[in-house]
C-alpha cells in the first residue's frame, strides 16, 4: 500500500514538473546552450566584476534546478523499497532520464532553453533526494 501511494505521489509530482517546465510555457524560438557549466562561469565572472553574488538570477535558478527533482528522488526509495535496495546512483540515473526528457521536450517544442546545466543540477538534486529518502526508509523500516 505504501509503495502504491508513493508511486501515485511520484507520478503526480512529475506531472506538475512537466507541466510547469514544458507544457504551460508559450512556444518561442528554439534555444539551446551546449556548454556545460556555462551558468557557473557566468556567476563567477559576475562575482569577480562586482564582488558579490546578488544581482544575478542564475545562482537562484541553479539552486532551484537542484531542488526541483529532490522530492522525486526522495520518493524513489518508497516506490521501489521492497524490491531491493535502491542506491544513490539510481536517483542520479532517474534524474538524468527525467531531466533529459524535460530538456528534450523544451528543445523540440520550442518552450524553453535546452541546457546541460539544468540536466546536471536536476540530476544532482534527484540523487541527493534519493540518498536521503533511502536513509529515511531504512530508519522507518527499523521501527
Amino acid at each position: 500500500m505504501r509503495q502504491s501511494i508513493a508511486g501515485i505521489l511520484l507520478l503526480l509530482y512529475l506531472l506538475l514538473v512537466f507541466g510547469s517546465t514544458v507544457f504551460t510555457r508559450m512556444p518561442g524560438e528554439r534555444q539551446y546552450q551546449l556548454e556545460a557549466f556555462w551558468s557557473w562561469k557566468k556567476i563567477l565572472h559576475y562575482i569577480e566584476q562586482h564582488g558579490m553574488v546578488t544581482g544575478t538570477g542564475l545562482l537562484r535558478e541553479n539552486l532551484l534546478n537542484i531542488v526541483m527533482l529532490f522530492p522525486a528522488g526522495m520518493l524513489l526509495p518508497f516506490v521501489f523499497g521492497n524490491r531491493g535496495k535502491i542506491r544513490w546512483w539510481h536517483g542520479l540515473l532517474f534524474g538524468i532520464f527525467i531531466s533529459g526528457c524535460i530538456e528534450g521536450l523544451q528543445l523540440i517544442l520550442c518552450r524553453g532553453l535546452f541546457e546541460f546545466d539544468d540536466m546536471i543540477h536536476n540530476s544532482l538534486g534527484c540523487m541527493a533526494g534519493c540518498a536521503i529518502g533511502a536513509g529515511c526508509l531504512k530508519k522507518f523500516n527499523k521501527k
